[in-house]
């Protein structure tokens, strides 16, 4: 028996959110044995999230943390192996891919990259205490939690105008603070954004703390010309200042788009036969839950179409 037989595994899955559960689940019952890498902060931006009312089949709604429990059991029920820890180093140079976790390095003929991407915080006070609890980095998921509240967007991109766009449907008041005294969004964004009725724009500003008592109350200011401060009042906080894909180990390695992976137009194919990725770490427009399952189900079907048509017989040294 060769030495690496007891860490060579067909497909490795490389997070543990919703696109690389989703993977492993289809890999799974695919009989390719998957290992799912989870790293330290297992669970991915779900696990951050209180309500989720927009994942089809549950009427109700459901917790983050417990659908992806859900997730991760029906990973296990058809025969996902797990393995803990951060990955420190990841070889995409030659086949089986070497992957370091620890003292121990997995050689994957495979591998899918689902690490996530993480939004970017103001790291201000309150404002992880409070996330989940009225701070939030996503519209699209949790809007319609704030029908008829007072809701604060910081930002002044594309991103922040999409979103501020988005939530006048739902808040009584949508301001948008920014700390310079124009937007950095695109004429067109800009223009949608002024000629919108229901939001109120307050230039020259920064958040300096967020402010509550289990849920947000309001908001701590200060001038950025002047540094006075002020407060205002506030149901909601969006913090819309940019999302970093998680592919810090996969620099030089991989073809990327603004720090997201690159894949091949209709599939999860990166520039490395044999690599796929899914999710967030891929998807900078939705960035939702279902859309990053519905990518991990393409990576684990491209992935076992790949090694039925490719199989991998030498060993790396």
């Amino acid at each position: 028996m060769n030495e690496h037989d007891d860490d060579r595994r067909r497909l490795a899955v490389i997070g543990s959110g919703p696109a690389g559960l989703t993977a492993a689940v289809y890999a799974a019952r695919a009989s390719l044995n998957p290992l799912l890498i989870e790293g330290i902060d297992a669970g991915g931006q779900l696990m951050l999230t209180t309500e989720v009312e927009n994942y089809p089949g549950f009427i109700d709604g459901i917790l983050g943390p417990e659908l992806m429990e859900r997730m991760r059991k029906q990973a296990a029920r058809f025969g996902t192996e797990f393995m803990s820890g951060n990955i420190t180093a990841v070889d995409l140079a030659r086949r089986p891919f070497p992957i370091t976790v620890g003292a121990r390095t997995i050689l994957a003929d495979s591998v899918i990259i689902s690490t996530g991407a993480k939004a970017q915080m103001l790291e201000v006070p309150g404002e992880r205490e409070l996330l989940g609890h009225g701070v939030s980095t996503c519209a699209t998921c949790d809007g319609f939690f704030f029908r008829d509240r007072e809701i604060v967007v910081v930002g002044g991109g594309d991103s922040a105008m999409e979103e501020a766009i988005f939530l006048t449907k739902f808040g009584s008041k949508v301001t948008v603070v920014h700390r310079r005294d124009r937007l950095r969004a695109s004429k067109i964004m800009q223009e949608r954004a002024f000629a919108n009725p229901k939001l109120d724009f307050l230039w020259n500003h920064k958040v300096v703390e967020v402010l509550g008592d289990g849920s947000v109350s309001g908001l701590k200011l200060e001038d950025t010309q002047t540094g006075e401060p002020r407060e205002i009042s506030a149901d909601g906080l969006f913090v819309t200042i940019g999302h970093f894909p998680n592919t810090a180990l996969f620099e030089g390695q991989l073809e990327m788009i603004g720090g997201y992976i690159a894949t091949k137009p209709g599939t999860s194919e990166t520039s490395v036969p044999g690599v796929f990725a899914a999710g967030d770490v891929v998807d900078f427009r939705y960035r939702q839950a279902i859309t990053a399952a519905g990518m991990g189900c393409m990576a684990a079907i491209d992935a076992e179409r790949s090694l039925e048509e490719h199989p991998v017989t030498e060993t790396a040294s």
